[in-house]
């Protein structure tokens, strides 16, 4: 995998989305494509590019006080809050600043904040920061907590995003079907290319792959 990857560029960002064509399973679904992010997520350059793109979506509409960070996005959230402030965007908390957090699986796999961050969430306005949106089931469940825990939401925003929106809230992403346009996605149980006989390259997740 690590040598059949194609850079796919894209508006706005010279940061390089790394695509691998194969057969991959995640939580939720089975996929042709590898979606490598890691050095959008890691490595600070491409991770400031990458918030630049993702900060100008909101910069002259909307008031944010809190960025929740999923799936490991915490270095573009944190540059995503440098560049929002820097361009003077309105924050309503006493701070006049935004706070970058992320959540806490519980033994249930629900995601809960713990007492100290709640102030973060309550009354707050959120915008959630995802690495990729495929379903759209682990932004259901992020949109989720973040209404149980009183946060004012206004967006999510994706690095990739194979959909347009998720019950009804809008996803703002820097790389999407536009850039991949035969990217899929399958339910395991009616997949292609398990009915084609085609075996599983890897299994993937937010941090990485893992061969099979």
């Amino acid at each position: 995998m690590e040598n059949t990857y194609t850079k796919i560029f894209t508006t706005g960002t010279s940061a390089a989305l790394k695509v691998t064509p194969g057969h991959y399973a995640t939580n939720h679904a089975h996929i042709n494509y590898y979606l490598d992010i890691t050095t959008l997520k890691a490595r600070t350059n491409e991770a400031q590019q990458t918030a630049r793109s993702l900060a100008g979506m909101y910069l002259y509409d909307t008031v944010v006080d809190t960025i929740v960070c999923m799936e490991g996005t915490e270095i573009i959230g944190a540059f995503m809050s440098e560049e929002l402030t820097k361009s003077g965007l309105h924050s309503m908390n006493m701070h006049q600043t935004i706070y970058v957090t992320r959540p806490e699986f519980n033994n249930n796999s629900q995601l809960i904040f713990r007492e100290n961050l709640v102030p973060m969430i309550r009354n707050k306005h959120v915008i959630i920061l995802m690495a990729t949106v495929t379903t759209g089931l682990s932004v259901n469940k992020a949109i989720e907590c973040i209404q149980y825990y009183g946060g004012l939401l206004q967006g999510v925003s994706a690095v990739f995003s194979a959909v347009d929106e998720v019950s009804g809230v809008p996803i703002r992403s820097v790389f999407g079907k536009r850039d991949v346009p035969d990217y899929a996605y399958y339910d395991y149980r009616s997949c292609p290319l398990c009915k084609a006989g085609r075996k599983l390259d890897a299994l993937v997740n937010a941090f990485g792959y893992s061969k099979l």
